[in-house]
């Protein structure tokens, strides 16, 4: 029992001298190679997607060129499963996550937020020959939404959103059942094909909704009926608080010179940056 708890001892001072070792070493490693490497989706328009030509493009990943120019240093992507970017212990894998990311309560135990860095309001969406005018008409209907998101959270009344200065969540909707999906797209593709076919609504962020509807989805939000707003942060790997402040730091430099307002009216139309 001694002889275990010895090496127990040196096994947790050997951690904790590894843990000290490691803060700042993301940024260390980013320098030293010039390069990063950033987390993002690769199927959630007009945040990140690939184009015609199969190359990733939208808002997040122009955010991320741009943190990588103030770096000085390339930058490559992953497009892992969204457990993956949100769920941390990355292992050095990637050095950053912009994958429009909401700070909850749950995943602040396993990644740090470098920064918000745009809001965005989710919706309710409905089919365009819908006769739903309210949030109280989709009472007892089949909602989608995409798995392991905000959005789900909200459904089940278990979203918990870690940033202050926010109101209180407003639940108004009781719906029939609820029926989730692995991609941010495949609701809507169910929703298109017509009122109660498969599903009566989505909820979902605004800007995603609106460049569905954009590229001929025959969809319509429902207007003065906001599930909720959200900010959306950059996330790092827990336990290197040198790489997100600086990070953060970036963050605050591309609010203040007008950067975000930029990105989001270019990608979205509108600004979505202010706080």
């Amino acid at each position: 029992m001694k002889a275990f708890m010895i090496k127990f001892a040196i096994g947790a001072a050997a951690l904790a001298a590894a843990t000290v070792a490691h803060a700042g070493a993301t940024l260390d490693r980013v320098m030293e190679r010039g390069a990063m490497v950033v987390a993002t989706n690769s199927g959630w328009p007009p945040q990140s997607f690939l184009d015609d030509s199969n190359q990733l493009t939208g808002f997040d990943v122009d955010v991320a060129k741009e943190i990588a120019k103030r770096l000085g240093v390339e930058v490559s992507f992953e497009t892992p499963d969204w457990a993956t970017l949100t769920g941390g212990r990355w292992q050095g894998r990637y050095d950053l996550g912009v994958g429009s990311v909401t700070p909850t309560k749950a995943r602040a135990q396993v990644i740090d937020f470098a920064g918000v860095y745009y809001y965005s309001p989710y919706v309710y969406v409905v089919h365009k020959d819908s006769d739903a005018k309210s949030v109280e008409d989709l009472n007892g209907k089949v909602i989608g939404v995409e798995t392991a998101t905000t959005s789900e959270d909200f459904i089940r009344r278990q979203l918990e959103i870690d940033a202050p200065g926010l109101p209180p969540i407003e639940y108004k909707l009781e719906p029939g059942d609820i029926r989730t999906f692995a991609d941010s797209m495949l609701p809507f593709d169910d929703l298109r094909l017509g009122a109660g076919v498969r599903l009566d609504a989505v909820i979902a962020p605004e800007q995603t909704a609106e460049n569905a509807i954009k590229n001929g989805y025959p969809l319509r939000i429902l207007e003065g009926d906001y599930a909720f707003r959200e900010p959306l942060v950059v996330i790092a790997e827990k336990g290197d608080d040198e790489w997100t402040a600086k990070i953060g730091e970036i963050i605050d430099q591309m609010k203040g010179d007008g950067t975000l307002s930029a990105l989001t009216t270019k990608w979205y139309g509108k600004d979505f940056s202010a706080d």
